[in-house]
C-alpha cells in the first residue's frame, strides 16, 4: 500500500469516526443479536401467524372475529380502564415521594429500599396479600366493622378495584425509581437561584422543576402503562376474569392455550401491541411539545 493510500484510509476513518462509525460499533452486536432473536423474530412470526386463520376465511379473518365479537372487543376498553388510571396514579404519586427523597438525609437508603420492595414480591404474592388484607374476612374489613364504619364487608377484591390495587402496588416502584432518576438529573442550583430571587417552593416547582421533569414523566407513564396493560396474573387472582376484568391478555391466552387456536391468539396479541403503541405514540407526541434541552445536571 502506498503512502497516499494509507493517508486516504486514515482520513476515511477520521471522517467515519466523526459520524460515530468506528470499531466500537462492534460492541452493539450482542445487543442487536439479543433484540433480533428475542423480540424481532418472535414479533414477526406472531404477526405472520395472525394472518393464517385456523378456520380459513382470508388473512384478516382473525381480526374480523375479534372486532365483530362484543365480548372480545370489550377487552380493549376494560384493559385501558385499568392501565391508564394505574399508570397516571403511579406517576403522580411518585413525584412528591421522589421529590422528598432526592436529597441526602438519615435513613434515605432504608426508605428507598422499603419503597421498592414490592418489585421483589411479584404479582402472585402481592395478590395473595391483597386477598388476605382486603378480602371480606381480611384485616381491613374487620377493622372497619369493628369501629362501626360499615355494616357489611366491602367488596374490594375479585373485581376492578382488586386488580387496580395490585397494579398500583407493583407499578409504583418502577414509577418512583424512574421519576427519582429524572429528578436528580435536574441541577438544584436552578431552584436555588430562583429562591434567591424570592420565588416560593410552589413557584419554583411549577416554573422550573415541573417543566424540566415533564418529559421524563411522559416516559415514565409510557413504561408503567405498558406494564399495566399487559396485566394477567392480577386479573385472574384478584379480579373477575370472566366479567369486569376479562382483560385482553386473558383472551389471548385462552385462544392460544385453551382453544388451541394459536393464529387467533397471535392476532389478539397484535391488537394488544397496536393499542399500546398507539397510546405510547400519543404520549410521545405530547411530550415533544415540552422542553427537551439540558437540565443543567446529570439528566
Amino acid at each position: 500500500m502506498t503512502a497516499g493510500g494509507g493517508r486516504k484510509d486514515v482520513a476515511l476513518r477520521h471522517r467515519l469516526a466523526e459520524r460515530g462509525i468506528d470499531r466500537t460499533l462492534w460492541l452493539l452486536l450482542p445487543g442487536v443479536a439479543f433484540l433480533v432473536v428475542l423480540f424481532c423474530y418472535p414479533f414477526a412470526y406472531g404477526l405472520g401467524l395472525s394472518f393464517q386463520p385456523k378456520e380459513g376465511g382470508g388473512p384478516f379473518a382473525n381480526y374480523r372475529t375479534f372486532f365483530s365479537d362484543p365480548y372480545l372487543r370489550e377487552t380493549v376498553w376494560i384493559t385501558l380502564r385499568l392501565a391508564v388510571p394505574a399508570a397516571l396514579i403511579n406517576v403522580l404519586a411518585s413525584v412528591p415521594v421522589a421529590f422528598r427523597t432526592r436529597g441526602r438525609f438519615r435513613g434515605r437508603r432504608t426508605v428507598t429500599t422499603l419503597l421498592v420492595i414490592p418489585v421483589t414480591l411479584g404479582t402472585v404474592l402481592t395478590a395473595e396479600g391483597l386477598l388476605g388484607y382486603l378480602g371480606p374476612a381480611g384485616w381491613f374489613n374487620k377493622a372497619l366493622l369493628e369501629i362501626g364504619l360499615i355494616d357489611q364487608p366491602l367488596e374490594l377484591v375479585h373485581n376492578y378495584w382488586g386488580v387496580l390495587a395490585s397494579l398500583l402496588i407493583t407499578g409504583f416502584p418502577f414509577a418512583y425509581l424512574l421519576t427519582l432518576s429524572y429528578l436528580t438529573g435536574i441541577d438544584p442550583s436552578l431552584e436555588q437561584a430562583a429562591a434567591t430571587l424570592g420565588a416560593g417552593w410552589w413557584q419554583r416547582f411549577r416554573t422550573i422543576t415541573l417543566p424540566l421533569l415533564t418529559p421524563g414523566l411522559a416516559i415514565t407513564f409510557c413504561l408503567t402503562f405498558v406494564l399495566a396493560y399487559s396485566v394477567f396474573p392480577s386479573a385472574q387472582l384478584v379480579g373477575d376474569p370472566r366479567g369486569s376484568t376479562h382483560v385482553i391478555s386473558i383472551e389471548a391466552y385462552d385462544a392460544a392455550f385453551k382453544q388451541f387456536d394459536y393464529s387467533l391468539g397471535s392476532a389478539i396479541a397484535m391488537i394488544m401491541a397496536l393499542v399500546m403503541l398507539a397510546v405510547v405514540a400519543l404520549v410521545l407526541v405530547w411530550r415533544s411539545t415540552f422542553y427537551r434541552g439540558a437540565t443543567g445536571g446529570k439528566g
